[in-house]
């Protein structure tokens, strides 16, 4: 029967309305829809800025709860409202706010902060050092008669960076007597070639380890094997030790081209040995052995942590006071003695 009726509005032959009806919903729902608020952004309590366009986001307070704001690592904040969602479409006689930092000083406009006359903070080429509690007080009437109202609003304000993450492979060839010079030999050749392979993608690739190992086999009795790991990362971010500045950084995309074409480098190398007449040479890839796992890593200072930053649980977020990282690993360490934001190592006191 419901499909049906949809098809006959969808043909054109739309039924005819009790005009009775018409007048009782035009009675019921008008008022509803001019009581109704206008569409307004989401007053979440968190908000992610990811670039130069986030200064077109806006986002209110709460005096309920301090609101959490993600800022990319020198990227500009979303607009932060010094208002709450329930206030921000009223109008507000002898509004006067004030803004006031992490350290408790009153803000004032310069190249980092921008606030407009109503109060809306953007941080600029947002960075470590400017994270922390934001507070915003405002001071307002609703009617010209009523005493001045003040509300008061935190705001947990953190940067946070992509992760800088790469590749790890690992692959094993039949080789030569494990004391043999050829395997060393072998060793350097193969890292050249992958090296050269994704040269043009802007990666590099670094020999995490390199063991020989005897390995039974069930028909061949001993064989010598070589076990490889190696990684793929890029180059403009395995080289630094801060963060990415540029507004997009195509990391992402180019270890994906680079990973198709180390994994192609490889399948090529088994066909050549199945459909090869000669006899197999002492060191070749034993096909089916390469594995590939994707590790995210965080630079100094940053770490991820899913449950301090639900909100966030993918991003690297500055290390809060009471933590640090002192490498690129991927959580923020617990220590007593940081009392900064980005901390790089625990101070023994």
């Amino acid at each position: 029967m419901w499909r049906r009726r949809r098809a006959t509005v969808a043909a054109g032959r739309l039924p005819v309305l009790d005009l009775d009806l018409v007048l009782v919903l035009v009675v019921i729902l008008v008022p509803v829809l001019l009581q109704a608020p206008a569409a307004v952004e989401s007053s979440e309590r968190f908000l992610r800025s990811a670039g130069p366009d986030s200064s077109s986001l806006k986002i209110v307070g709460s005096i309920l709860f301090p609101v959490r704001v993600y800022v990319k690592l020198n990227q500009n904040s979303p607009r932060i409202l010094c208002v709450t969602n329930r206030l921000r479409n009223s109008e507000l006689i002898d509004p006067v706010s004030q803004w006031r930092g992490p350290s408790g000083n009153i803000l004032s406009e310069n190249s980092s902060v921008k606030i407009s006359p109503t109060g809306t903070l953007i941080l600029r080429h947002f960075t470590a050092d400017q994270s922390g509690v934001y507070t915003c007080s405002l001071v307002y009437k609703l009617t010209a008669e009523e005493p001045a109202k003040k509300l008061t609003m935190k705001y947990f304000i953190y940067a946070y960076s992509d992760p800088n993450y790469y590749y790890e492979f690992s692959v094993q060839y039949h080789a030569a007597p494990c004391n043999s010079i050829y395997n060393i030999s072998f060793e350097k050749t193969l890292l050249q070639l992958l090296s050269k392979l994704v040269a043009e993608l802007s990666c590099e690739v670094t020999l995490i380890k390199s063991d020989c190992h005897h390995v039974k086999m069930q028909r061949a009795g001993l064989q010598n094997e070589i076990f490889f790991t190696f990684s793929v990362a890029s180059l403009d971010k395995g080289k630094s030790s801060t963060p990415c500045q540029q507004s997009t950084c195509d990391t992402s995309e180019r270890l994906s081209k680079a990973r198709i074409l180390i994994e192609n480098f490889f399948m090529h190398q088994a066909q050549i040995t199945r459909k090869s007449s000669e006899p197999l040479p002492e060191i070749y890839y034993i096909e089916g052995t390469l594995q590939m796992v994707w590790i995210d890593r965080c630079y100094p200072g940053y770490g991820m942590n899913p449950v301090s930053h639900p909100d966030c649980p993918d991003c690297c977020v500055v290390c809060g006071p009471g933590s640090y990282n002192p490498s690129d690993g991927t959580h923020c360490l617990p220590c007593n003695n940081s009392f900064i934001y980005g901390a790089k190592k625990c101070p023994q006191l």
